[in-house]
């Protein structure tokens, strides 16, 4: 199957909601952070609320001078042009920039616009769709923590926050065109890339072969008594000169 990278467009974002919502089902953080056991009526996952969030993130992404986001569409032989066929994988990156630059007021506007809509979301579903936010501060907590130990070069990390693909077409080489798209220009420009995984098997063997090498396990464990935790793998790719 032909398979393009595309910088995701508006028309795209629901599409990519849902190959994400599908791809992180089973995901170990994502049964982590949200509650999982109880039906949405009582404060359990809602797909609905959940969809919303990730419908403002993606807007938040195709607006942001920080953010890469890209989608992988499998695009039938016989399209007119590469806006048709079916959306497989998903990729949201942001730029070294985005820590290493002052923010422009553009970005600031988007941030907080994003900031608002959030918060309407939390109103018109009434409430947060199972997120578990007391384990959600937990994993920033942690996350800041690692990034603050790992993140040592002044250049600047391009930092891959969702990678997923449509489980029916894994194994083909399509996650891996959604990472060269932004590591060729990480290794043009000099610059690292960072990645968390909450998965040993099989990703961390698969970001390896894309020249990752773990650097921290961070440990986010729930401060509710209940000792549920989740370990997520902190990795990061060094540049690569010439072609390899």
């Amino acid at each position: 199957m032909p398979i393009v990278i595309q910088a995701i467009t508006p028309a795209d974002i629901p599409a990519a909601v849902r190959c994400i919502q599908t791809a992180f089902d089973s995901d170990p953080y994502n049964n982590w952070v949200f509650n999982k056991t109880s039906p949405p009526s009582a404060g359990g996952f809602s797909q609905t609320r959940n969809f919303a969030s990730l419908r403002a993130k993606c807007d938040w992404g195709i607006r942001s001078s920080y953010a890469l986001f890209y989608i992988a569409r499998d695009v039938p032989e016989n399209a007119k042009s590469n806006s048709e066929g079916k959306i497989v994988g998903v990729s949201m990156w942001t730029t070294p920039e985005m820590t290493t630059q002052p923010q422009a007021w553009t970005d600031w506007a988007n941030d907080w616009r994003l900031w608002v809509t959030q918060g309407l979301n939390v109103l018109w579903y009434q409430g947060w769709g199972g997120l578990r936010r007391d384990r959600y501060w937990v994993w920033k907590r942690e996350q800041g923590l690692c990034q603050k130990e790992l993140w040592t070069d002044e250049k600047g990390y391009y930092f891959v926050n969702i990678v997923v693909v449509d489980p029916t077409c894994q194994g083909q080489g399509v996650g891996r065109k959604l990472f060269e798209i932004v590591m060729q220009r990480a290794d043009q420009e000099g610059r690292k890339c960072y990645l968390e995984s909450s998965r040993w098997e099989p990703n961390v063997k698969i970001y390896e072969r894309l020249g990752f090498e773990v650097r921290k396990k961070m440990r986010c464990e729930a401060d509710d008594g209940t000792g549920e935790g989740v370990d997520l793998f902190c990795m990061v790719r060094e540049p690569k000169s010439g072609a390899e």
